[in-house]
């Protein structure tokens, strides 16, 4: 038994596989050893944090239970990197109150800002390009819901403009009855930019160990012990899991649940790609989202189902994977929408889109990354920031958004 849940957390061939597939493989630990750090998990999460805490000073340690980094669910992401939380903004106000829902989004597009100026600063290809994104009225907000949001997000400063039915036809191509157009978020290979971060980290001093699962925790205020499946024990001062929808048993049960979706990717067809090749996503419950690729390919998901039943989820993916040729068809009749790849996974969803990131109640100096909804990277980029503020004894103006309750 270990200390983390473990999942089947995809299925089939996630587009990344068509570029050049990076290995990160860890050194087996031989003896128990003392550290100030642990990073529990190798993905996207692990990554960011172990490259800002080695980028100020500290020496963090990373294991994950499996052979090699970047196994988990990363491989599964499509990396549509928004600001723009799964909840529209004028929705969250009213369900949390509007100064914590501003404050939220806010932190949201910090997040993504910082993603793309560490990523640029570290020199990290990955395909990373700044794009706008068109968010299309849905069964979530109709065309006027779309201006009351608009009107709420420029309030605050985000970049955001209203686009209705002839301006979106004209503009991107697409018959739909309004759309919002924001400017500054982004796109990259989730893979090469884990990877990359990853590598950074290591270069600085962070050390990474593989395979190594953790299947006890020993938690007081002098410090934390970890056992390993072969005996080896970790202590430190702080552990940090990243360990995304295995979520480790330590943590509180939430109103948190696993969902699966499904994507698919077409061949390569860059004469067919949609002006400012946008991201785009529906006001709908579930929503279909779509993106491009560096080389032209059209990726495109949704459908997604409440459950977590690996084998289900497997089952359906034939009829998925039509229903979503079907719906790119629809959007963007140019493009040709057969799927030449595709692929499912699971991952976690929260009541109302917002992630969990910070110390996990009963556990001092243990602090979890729950990046669950649709914008899992920009989040990870967020407990990377908070958690290492955290660790260094630095008071952040969002530490208290996003922390246990």
């Amino acid at each position: 038994m270990g200390l983390t849940r473990k999942r089947d957390l995809r299925d089939g061939n996630a587009v990344w596989a068509n570029y050049a597939v990076p290995s990160i493989r860890g050194a087996r630990l031989r003896r128990s050893l003392t550290t100030e750090v642990v990073i529990v998990g190798a993905g996207i999460s692990g990554a960011l944090l172990a490259q800002a805490l080695a980028d100020a000073g500290k020496r963090p340690l990373i294991v994950d239970r499996r052979r090699a980094a970047l196994l988990g669910s990363t491989a599964a992401s499509t990396a549509l990197l928004q600001f723009e939380l799964d909840t529209p903004l004028t929705k969250l106000a009213s369900s949390i109150g509007r100064r914590k829902a501003e404050k939220m989004w806010l932190a949201s597009r910090n997040a993504v800002n910082e993603l793309r100026t560490r990523t640029h600063r570290l020199g990290i290809e990955a395909h990373f390009k700044s794009r706008p994104s068109l968010y299309l009225a849905g069964n979530v907000l109709d065309a006027h819901g779309l201006k009351r949001e608009v009107a709420q997000r420029q309030r605050i400063g985000l970049s955001s403009e209203y686009l209705d039915r002839k301006m979106l036809g004209r503009h991107f191509g697409i018959d739909r009855a309004a759309a919002l157009l924001s400017h500054g978020n982004a796109e990259a290979n989730p893979v090469e930019l884990a990877a990359g971060f990853l590598r950074s980290a290591i270069s600085a001093g962070a050390r990474f160990h593989a395979p190594h699962d953790i299947i006890d925790i020993d938690c007081s205020r002098r410090g934390t012990t970890l056992l390993t499946n072969d005996g080896i024990n970790i202590r430190a001062r702080h552990v940090i899991f990243c360990t995304g929808y295995e979520l480790a048993k330590i943590v509180p049960a939430t109103n948190n649940k696993i969902l699966s979706t499904w994507a698919i990717a077409t061949r390569p067809q860059p004469q067919n790609i949609w002006p400012q090749k946008a991201l785009i996503w529906e006001a709908s419950e579930p929503y279909l989202y779509v993106r491009s690729t560096v080389d032209g390919r059209v990726i495109c998901g949704g459908e997604d189902e409440d459950f977590a039943d690996t084998k289900k989820r497997d089952a359906l993916s034939p009829k998925k994977s039509k229903r979503l040729e079907t719906k790119l068809h629809r959007l963007f009749p140019q493009v040709d929408s057969r799927a030449v790849t595709s692929w499912t996974g699971s991952f976690g969803a929260s009541p109302n889109g917002t992630p969990t990131i910070g110390q996990i109640p009963g556990f001092p100096k243990c602090y979890a990354v729950m990046g669950y909804g649709g914008n899992g990277i920009t989040f990870s980029m967020l407990a990377a920031t908070l958690v290492t503020a955290e660790i260094l004894g630095k008071k952040s103006p969002d530490a208290g958004l996003f922390t246990f309750k």
